[in-house]
């Protein structure tokens, strides 16, 4: 028996050196950036992706959501329908002067309220986890790792970044066991927060030299920069905890970084003005801490302007794009454009008024403008855009 039990092992071994399931290198990549990066969308709301004819979208929601999944646009377009209906409902509820109308009425909105609870319920129960990529996350107050799913962001317990369909995607493009590891934190600037080191010690303005805290403002310059590279170190140093596939034999690599800001840095002529030149220095002292020197790097230009003419106007959207252009960077970092994939049809909701149309809001976005409305089609779009021309830099 023992060596029948031998022999079979070795068959084994063998077979799955033949299909290539021998230990590969763990790919890590490292996602960074403020509330953006962080997440502001509710898992259902990448349901939205049905409402576009496009085949990109077509494929995306294909990516997302499961195979077995019932998911669709007829589901979708019932639970509009049932969400104007109520939003219609409560407007008339406003005026009405009987009782007995107006409690039936009411009862009514509240059966709609609950139908469209248990929509959003099967969407996010519908969305896919995966058994090959995992993740350790930081969004704001949210952290979380496991495998990676909806639910690493920071907007309630299914939220998603860009992370999601990111994971899922490159999945598609790389080989082996894939480890994305998530720093985030909302409100905050390249120039200040996540300084870095090279970029030269932060300078105070005449309100802060002024301050009785200048000393303590002046000590917390970069301190984001630093809680990034510590977290990240963290993970690394404990590998196997956060990647059941990783083997020490095969090692790991950081395979890219992802970063998604620029909010904050709008604000301050010294801010926008210093856009480029910080993240160049930005893009060097990450590839120096993590001995990295050619590290796929992916820039997220800041697109809340909506528009191709209102993007190119911001001076931070367009330091983005000068800094992924510098000459020492080439083919090694890109810059893409979120602007592109905002989710035009929930910008019509929000725009007609979102308090008094809620219901059908809530079907389709999670926040403000400046969180490109909490759509999880965009974050899905994007997400799939970054891991296509990270994939594109890997290549090369």
């Amino acid at each position: 028996m023992k060596t029948k039990g031998k022999i079979l092992a070795l068959a084994v071994l063998f077979a799955g050196a033949l299909t290539g399931s021998a230990a590969d290198t763990l790919k890590v990549f490292i996602l960074a950036g403020q509330s953006n990066m962080v997440g502001h969308s509710r898992g259902h709301t990448i349901a939205t992706l049905f409402n576009s004819d496009g085949p990109k979208d077509k494929e995306l929601s294909q990516l997302v959501f499961k195979k077995d999944s019932k998911a669709s646009k007829a589901m979708l377009d019932e639970q509009l329908v049932r969400a104007r209906k109520g939003d219609e409902l409560k407007k008339k509820i406003e005026t009405m002067t009987d009782a007995d109308a107006k409690a039936a009425a009411e009862a009514e909105v509240e059966k709609i309220k609950a139908a469209g609870e248990a929509y959003k319920k099967g969407i996010e129960d519908s969305l896919l986890v995966s058994d090959r990529v995992y993740i350790n996350s930081i969004s704001d107050g949210n952290r979380k790792s496991g495998k990676l799913s909806i639910g690493h962001a920071g907007h309630g317990p299914t939220s998603i970044g860009p992370e999601y369909s990111f994971g899922l995607s490159i999945a598609e493009k790389i080989d082996g066991p894939i480890l994305l590891i998530k720093t985030s934190w909302g409100g905050k600037s390249l120039n200040y927060n996540f300084r870095p080191p090279s970029a030269g010690e932060y300078q105070l303005d005449d309100k802060q030299k002024a301050s009785a805290k200048a000393d303590e403002i002046k000590k917390n310059a970069s301190l984001n920069y630093r809680m990034m590279n510590e977290a990240v170190h963290q993970v690394l140093d404990n590998l196997k905890n956060n990647h059941p596939a990783y083997d020490s034999k095969a090692g790991y690599e950081i395979a890219g970084f992802v970063w998604f800001q620029g909010y904050n840095d709008q604000f301050s002529d010294a801010f926008r003005d210093s856009y480029k030149d910080n993240m160049v220095h930005f893009i060097k002292d990450v590839r120096k801490e993590y001995k990295t020197p050619k590290m796929p790097f992916i820039i997220g230009v800041l697109g809340t302007g909506q528009t191709k003419e209102k993007v190119a106007e911001n001076a931070v959207s367009v330091g983005q794009r000068e800094a992924a252009q510098a000459p020492e960077f080439k083919d090694n970092v890109l810059a893409v454009e979120s602007y592109t994939q905002y989710a035009l049809d929930s910008l019509e909701v929000f725009k007609k008024g979102w308090p008094k149309h809620f219901l059908e809001w809530d079907t389709v976005g999670s926040d403000r403008p400046y969180h490109y409305l909490g759509s999880g089609k965009f974050f899905v779009r994007l997400g799939d855009s970054f891991a296509s021309s990270m994939a594109e830099l890997i290549a090369k």
